[in-house]
């Protein structure tokens, strides 16, 4: 049984909704004259003549009811995350800006407009994603839509939050539409969350029956942080208590795995040692995983008023301010013990400088940068000072808005696309 209920904004939760969705519709209350002042462009009109366009266009490439990340301006070729991975015909892509995401857009233009066409739309990337659910209850990058499960992947990932993503998009859509077969999918997505989990309340790469560093405790590409975080949304939107549970154990996992040198590494091995993944993936102190579990455990901390959540962090913000770059960047790998920035690359060599990688990998891989590490530090400081770490964006000005609203009406053409040369990219419609 399918039943679309009323719409609604889910209580307790307080998210700004970036999506170009959002930004248009926020445009149209905007073009509504004030007293005194000249009616700005762009119009209400254009505003929701933009929005459909773009939306009749997501249509037309869909498979039924899910999608890919890149498209050939002809439609021809169909790509996942980048132009060298093709996903065949009767096949779509779930690691985002995949499926799950487009599904979010088609949320948020709901939320904004009460267009029951694009809850439509939502409920047919959510059967989308039923029909593509692994064997094991997760999401593989990509998968045949079909209803035979044999057919399906037998493995998931938490890798670049793929499987994680589509559990969110689906918590997100049972609030709207309550349907028996995809309250059933979401059920066995949040079992195989909480039956992946390793005793020490980490999660793995890929699930079950991974070989190598797909079997390791993996921090990177935020694959534990993003468990954690729609284990406390299923709890917010559900009210279960073991979903909290299950997020409150991978603090705990957190905590467990603190290197002496203060942060976390990007991967360990089943011994909690830190360890090679990739050939160009040295055992490291990683900064940007420093800087994610840092959020993670004042998310914690401020959800829960568990201090033993914030006692880690004074000495990860020590060790990430003890070895800053003199570029006021952050490397991403520093070594054990030593403390020296370290590089990667293709030959599985641990490298001590940027210069002696090979070009492909400098420019493959984030090796030096901010990594979001000030904002980091900035959130600690505000919770031991008792404020919120993560206090509310501050709104957009309406020139701000009005300038933003303007750029994406001009760069979508009159086919409702966002293009880039030769191809459309779903992340430009996301963005």
């Amino acid at each position: 049984m399918i039943e679309f209920t009323p719409r609604q904004r889910f209580a307790g939760r307080k998210r700004a909704d970036v999506g170009a969705a959002a930004i248009l519709s926020a445009a149209a209350a905007l073009c509504v004259p004030a007293a005194g002042r000249a009616s700005p462009s762009p119009s209400p009109n254009q505003v929701r003549e933009c929005l459909d366009r773009m939306f009749s266009f997501l249509r037309t490439i869909s498979t039924e009811g899910g999608y890919c990340g890149i498209y050939s301006l002809d439609l021809k070729k169909r790509y996942g995350e980048a132009a060298y991975q093709p996903v065949e015909r009767g096949s779509i892509w779930i690691q985002p800006p995949g499926t799950p995401s487009v599904g979010k857009l088609f949320l948020r233009a709901w939320r904004a407009t009460g267009e029951r066409r694009y809850l439509k739309d939502a409920h047919a990337v959510g059967e989308a994603l039923r029909r593509t659910q692994s064997r094991c209850g997760g999401w593989w990058y990509v998968a045949p839509v079909t209803d035979v499960p044999a057919r399906r992947p037998p493995r998931a990932t938490f890798d670049d939050n793929t499987s994680q993503e589509a559990i969110s998009f689906l918590l997100e859509l049972n609030d709207a539409v309550k349907d028996e077969k995809l309250s059933e999918c979401l059920t066995g997505a949040l079992e195989f969350l909480d039956r992946s989990r390793y005793p020490n309340g980490g999660w793995p790469q890929v699930w079950p029956r991974a070989k190598k560093y797909h079997a390791y405790l993996t921090f990177n590409d935020a694959a534990i942080n993003d468990c954690i975080r729609v284990a406390l949304e299923a709890y917010d939107r559900l009210g279960k208590k073991k979903y909290l549970e299950i997020a409150l154990k991978g603090g705990e996992f957190i905590r467990l795995s603190q290197l002496p040198e203060g942060g976390w590494a990007q991967q360990y091995d089943l011994d909690l040692k830190p360890a090679w993944a990739r050939a160009f993936e040295p055992p490291g102190v990683c900064s940007a995983v420093t800087a994610r579990n840092i959020r993670t455990l004042l998310r914690l901390y401020e959800r829960t008023g568990r201090k033993r959540f914030l006692e880690p962090i004074g000495k990860a913000v020590s060790f990430l301010k003890k070895v800053r770059l003199p570029s006021g960047l952050w490397a991403r790998l520093y070594e054990l013990g030593t403390l020296k920035p370290i590089y990667g690359d293709r030959d599985g060599k641990i490298h001590y400088t940027l210069r002696e990688i090979s070009e492909e990998r400098r420019k493959g891989y984030a090796w030096e940068s901010e990594f979001g590490i000030p904002g980091a530090i900035r959130a600690y400081e505000r919770a031991l000072a008792g404020k919120p770490a993560f206090p509310p964006p501050t709104p957009p000005t309406v020139k701000t808005l009005r300038a933003g609203v303007e750029a994406v009406l001009k760069a979508c053409d009159e086919k409702g696309r966002f293009t880039r040369g030769e191809r459309i990219y779903i992340h430009d419609f996301v963005k």
